[in-house]
């Protein structure tokens, strides 16, 4: 009992030991990164979006979860969309540059704030919406309640919503909050990024600090409630019809294949409408990490030679 209550005590120290590093040093450390566009205000907060390209149709790009800077995460893939399109980032509130929100992190809030700044901004529908991940299920509401606004969508190995997700306990993000105030996530986070984001694969030297500095600041209560409900999120979807009108590509990489399977892809293309297909890519989750160029190519010819 008395070594375990040592070893106790020394983690305990460790921890404020970090903790007070960590916020006498690093406290401001995002203070001095400007944001890459345009901070407009939806609903009395700040929102960043950030744009690319003249381009006569427009491509909004959506992020997944627990992405601490998609305006840098998404730059190789903005930059060559943006050849032949109007390419727009939008970080949801919670994340990047925008400020954090009270409003619960539900489909309906999503949908509006994004046609808010969007139209903030001067952009006009219909979109292409390209979601990552779990906005796939914020860009299936989006088209369902607003189909005139939505040409098409084009999925980044999108969650499907022919299937109820995982609950997660609200006290094991609360626990990564803790981890994040104390520096133990700064010290993980320095062996991960150079693993996400490479200069190899389009990235800019400021974007990977940028992005090594915003991921020490990801968990937050707007990114809590968003995971938190996000199963909800999922069933209230499954129970909607999607509108036939929408065309749907969804680009798998090969690496989820091997994951879940592909009666998981053909369950939810059925879901959805006549129009939509999945095409195959070889790569992992992140696929926009390393495979811009496929995904440029799948757009094009999604868009223009079906």
């Amino acid at each position: 009992m008395t070594i375990f209550f040592i070893f106790i005590s020394f983690i305990l120290i460790l921890n404020v030991i970090g903790f007070i590093i960590n916020q006498t040093f690093f406290s401001n450390e995002l203070d001095q990164i400007q944001p890459y566009g345009e901070l407009v205000n939806v609903n009395g907060q700040k929102m960043h979006i950030y744009s690319m390209g003249e381009g006569e149709e427009t491509i909004v790009l959506l992020p997944g979860l627990n992405v601490p800077l998609p305006s840098a995460d998404f730059g190789p893939l903005m930059r060559e969309l943006s050849k032949d399109f109007t390419v727009v980032c939008i970080e949801y509130f919670g994340v990047g540059f925008s400020d954090q929100t009270d409003k619960p992190r539900t489909n309906e809030n999503y949908t509006q704030e994004i046609r808010t700044v969007l139209e903030l901004a001067g952009f006009s529908p219909p979109y292409i919406l390209m979601p990552h991940s779990a906005s796939g299920i914020y860009s299936e509401y989006y088209a369902i309640k607003y189909p005139d606004e939505v040409s098409s969508i084009i999925m980044l190995d999108t969650t499907s919503s022919a299937i109820k997700g995982a609950n997660v306990p609200k006290f094991v993000y609360k626990l990564s909050m803790v981890q994040q105030a104390t520096g133990f996530n700064r010290i993980i986070n320095t062996f991960v990024v150079p693993n996400l984001l490479k200069e190899s694969n389009g990235y800019t030297r400021q974007e990977i600090k940028d992005y090594g500095r915003f991921i020490n600041y990801l968990f937050n209560n707007t990114i809590i409630d968003q995971n938190v409900r996000f199963n909800d999120n999922i069933i209230e979807v499954m129970e909607m019809d999607f509108p036939d009108e929408v065309s749907v590509l969804k680009i798998v990489p090969t690496g989820t294949i091997r994951q879940v399977g592909e009666e998981y892809q053909m369950d939810h293309i059925n879901r959805l409408s006549v129009n939509a297909r999945y095409i195959m890519i070889d790569g992992s989750h992140f696929i926009y990490h390393t495979n811009i160029t496929d995904i440029y190519d799948a757009t094009i010819d999604f868009l223009y030679k079906r």
